[in-house]
């Protein structure tokens, strides 16, 4: 049995002259950054490996819930491949995982978020919101067989806002 964590990035600034990869948080993303993340401290989210997009607003959004769900400094990695939209990198880079890796969080982009839930989970999301988590679990051994898993969580910021305070 695997399970996969999907975080779309929380909301990014398009105010700074900056090319796209550079682009930083803006106050909202890094509000519901906290929101999303301290939420999930409730969950007792058993986390192997984490993955982030090397993109600024990716790899800031991970630096938020690694902090707040006090994971482990070395289990962290950035990923270039995971600067991705279409989502074929992103299930590339999830199939060439370490069997080892049972419970996988990975930070990254829209399309490629949504289009991997849609395909891969068995619950339709019409858009993963920024900021937002969906957890599927696989009834595999091997990342490499990667197939329709379950649906199992989607937390989103504005859902869990009169939650967390």
């Amino acid at each position: 049995m695997k399970q996969l964590i999907l975080v779309r990035h929380a909301k990014s600034s398009w105010k700074h002259d900056v090319i796209d990869h550079e682009r930083p948080l803006k106050n909202r993303g890094f509000n519901d950054a906290e929101i999303v993340s301290n939420y999930l401290k409730n969950s007792a989210l058993n986390v192997d490996l984490v993955l982030s997009s090397d993109a600024m607003r990716a790899k800031t959004t991970a630096g938020i819930f690694i902090s707040n769900l006090e994971f482990n400094e070395e289990i962290f990695n950035l990923n270039h491949d995971l600067y991705d939209f279409s989502g074929e990198n992103l299930v590339k880079t999830i199939k060439q995982c370490d069997d080892k890796i049972t419970n996988l969080m990975v930070f990254g982009h829209n399309h490629a978020i949504t289009a991997f839930v849609n395909t891969f989970g068995n619950t339709y999301i019409n858009n993963v919101p920024t900021s937002g988590v969906v957890v599927i679990e696989f009834k595999i051994n091997s990342w490499k067989n990667l197939n329709k898993g379950k649906t199992t969580k989607i937390s989103e910021s504005h859902l869990m806002a009169g939650f967390v305070k």
